[in-house]
């Protein structure tokens, strides 16, 4: 394994050493650390402008940027305006504030977007070269209902190439770092979200997930992330676009620094099908069930769990149809032309002639040796595997388990653990809703968390236990701080 990351480490580009040794300078503005539902309420009462908060997050995001490679494109005037205007708003508004909260939750409060959404006017690239110039002609229903909210976008974050590896890194828009230590992955494929969110440049924002996207970039940034039940939340106009079984295993959810966004967020994002999550309802935590499972049973493919992050889950304690398979991957990268040829494009990588990650050229080979369509056992495992978490879970039960089996890894490190992505892509497979939620950091000063996982539908259950392990261990952490 050394000398295959050894013989990657000499092909490949060399990140630049400008932020060599350096961290990010610690949150001072008071406005970058309160949550986004209280700066609604703060905005409704006029106790601060939108214009206010928006400047505040601009400058933090001119100030981190530069270390983090997070924000691939901003709208840092057009969110002005808009700030303006819900100011304006405000002061023309004679129901009151009770009117506003209904009819606009998330008034004046600043949002990044994961540039695989289509945000109208804004870059959508997903990070493939050939894509380059592609601008989005209209909003994603999950950002138009955000924004029908109030809620004012930033700009667009970073993902992986194709939004199919755990590593935010592409030939368009280049690596995105982690804010806790520059030398480290910020995850994919939402990992520029999880990048900005972690270094308080974001205070909420958007993601999506097929084999962990939204968790694992939650987890190595120190942040809450939530990937809802299937089907609940709208997964159009994203690039890639879903198909074949993809729709089963892909959600859309929100991502943030403080717990009590996640419903809220959830709430917007769902629109229509919010009835079916019955997130009104209370849940009292002291009648619920608690399952926990500190490892997978151990796997040559995949890391041990490391011992800080079993240790870490073991202080969670309570006080009382017809198919078509997906599109090949090769035919994506090919976009807006001819399919690649994964071994051609493996030669031009190693020439450095490549527009593609070495990621995405590695899929596309084990997709060439492997095939597209599951086996009829795999399928009947799933199933059987479904059923068995339905009867234990129920309506009560959740569940505990590792977001992944150590904490951020080093940047390209993951292309040699290829497999470690299984502590989250399970969650896929079953469609469940899990919430990621941090638990302080570890002894290098990284993110450490665990993943709470609860039956279809069951969504209201993970999101009331953020709330509680946040208070128990502290939440999002400046990576600024000493």
């Amino acid at each position: 394994m050394g000398l295959f990351y050894g013989l990657f480490w000499l092909l490949s580009p060399r990140k630049s050493a400008a932020t060599s040794g350096k961290k990010l300078s610690p949150v001072r503005d008071p406005l970058l650390v309160v949550s986004a539902t209280q700066l609604a309420k703060k905005i409704r009462r006029k106790e601060v402008s939108s214009v206010q908060v928006v400047r505040a997050y601009i400058d933090r995001i001119q100030e981190v940027n530069p270390f983090l490679n997070a924000v691939t494109k901003d709208r840092f005037d057009a969110a002005l305006q808009e700030a303006t205007q819900v100011d304006k708003l405000i002061e023309e508004e004679t129901g009151g504030e009770e009117v506003l909260e209904d009819r606009l939750p998330l008034l004046g409060v600043p949002l990044s977007v994961k540039e695989s959404f289509a945000l109208q006017g804004m870059p959508f690239t997903t990070g493939l070269v050939s894509r380059r110039g592609v601008v989005a002609t209209v909003d994603c229903p999950p950002v138009a209902l955000l924004k029908r909210a109030g809620a004012i976008p930033m700009g667009v974050t970073n993902t992986s190439e194709l939004c199919m590896w755990s590593e935010s890194n592409n030939h368009l828009h280049g690596i995105t770092s982690n804010p806790y230590d520059f030398e480290r992955i910020a995850g994919g494929s939402s990992g520029g979200e999880g990048s900005i969110l972690g270094g308080a440049g974001a205070v909420i924002g958007i993601g999506s997930d097929i084999g962990g996207s939204i968790r694992m970039p939650s987890f190595f940034n120190g942040i809450f992330g939530h990937k809802p039940t299937p089907g609940v939340v709208s997964i159009e106009n994203q690039y890639p676009h879903v198909s074949g079984r993809q729709g089963e295993y892909c959600s859309s959810g929100p991502m943030c620094r403080y717990a009590e966004d996640l419903l809220p967020m959830l709430k917007i994002m769902a629109g229509p099908n919010a009835h079916m999550l019955s997130l009104s309802r209370k849940v009292d935590l002291q009648k619920l069930r608690f399952f926990t499972i500190p490892h997978d049973g151990g796997s040559p493919l995949t890391c041990p769990v490391s011992r800080e992050l079993i240790e870490i889950q073991r202080k969670v304690r309570l006080t009382q149809r017809s198919v078509f398979p997906p599109l090949p991957f090769s035919e994506l990268m090919g976009e807006p032309g001819q399919p690649v040829w994964p071994v051609w494009e493996l030669l031009k990588w190693m020439m450095g002639k490549s527009e593609h990650t070495m990621a995405a050229i590695g899929l596309a080979l084990l997709e060439m040796t492997r095939g597209l369509k599951p086996s009829a056992f795999l399928i009947q495992q799933k199933e059987k595997l479904q059923k068995e978490l339905d009867e234990l879970l129920g309506t009560d039960g959740v569940f505990l388990y590792p977001s992944h089996p150590r904490v951020a890894p080093k940047h390209h490190h993951p292309l040699f653990r290829p497999a470690d992505c299984a502590y989250t892509g399970i969650f896929n497979i079953l469609g469940l809703p899990v919430t990621q939620c941090p638990l302080g950091l570890s002894e290098e000063g990284l993110p450490m968390g665990l993943q709470v996982g609860a039956g279809k539908l069951q969504d209201r259950l993970t999101l009331e236990m953020a709330l509680y392990l946040e208070k128990a261990f502290g939440g999002w952490r400046d990576p600024g701080a000493n």
